[in-house]
């Protein structure tokens, strides 16, 4: 029913919950994939932090000059960070929107534009597309999690 908070017993049949599951694996998937982008974008720029990351290279002063800051390899971190600094968030208020009885249809629209907007943040980030594209979906993306914090607070506190 909506409106009605979901027992822990019945998760797994709450269509809603499967719906924030899925979406949740769909851009926690994606954000592990920017750690793998990440090491791409060191080893074929062989732009490296850690002194034992060079060390294939030799210890010598060529191997030294691995250990620097490339513009790409920052470029892919910022986007990664900036996936910690939403994804995470949408993490928990998804979840206690999703016990917070929604509509299914609601909810899956939620989850849907978060996790588009997410994913169209990454293209625009390492593509990079020109701005106000990044910072649309990045925008998009926050106004659901706030979107939903609301429902979760009027649901659960009467707000």
């Amino acid at each position: 029913k909506s409106g009605e908070m979901a027992k822990s017993t019945q998760l797994i049949d709450n269509d809603v919950f499967r719906a924030y599951a899925t979406y949740a694996t769909i851009v926690l998937l994606k954000m592990m994939s920017m750690s793998l982008i990440t090491a791409y974008f060191r080893l074929t720029r062989k732009a490296f932090v850690n002194p034992e990351d060079v060390a294939s290279f030799g210890k010598d002063e060529n191997a030294k000059k691995y250990l620097r800051t490339d513009q790409d390899v920052e470029r892919v971190r910022r986007g990664h960070l900036n996936d910690l600094e939403n994804i995470v968030p949408f993490l928990g208020i998804g979840l206690l929107y999703a016990l917070s009885g929604p509509e299914l249809s609601t909810a899956l629209l939620h989850f849907r534009i978060f996790t588009g907007a997410r994913i169209t943040h990454t293209f625009a980030y390492l593509i990079p597309l020109p701005q106000p594209g990044r910072g649309l979906s990045w925008a998009v993306g926050y106004a659901v999690t706030i979107s939903m914090a609301y429902k979760v607070l009027k649901t659960a506190l009467y707000l």
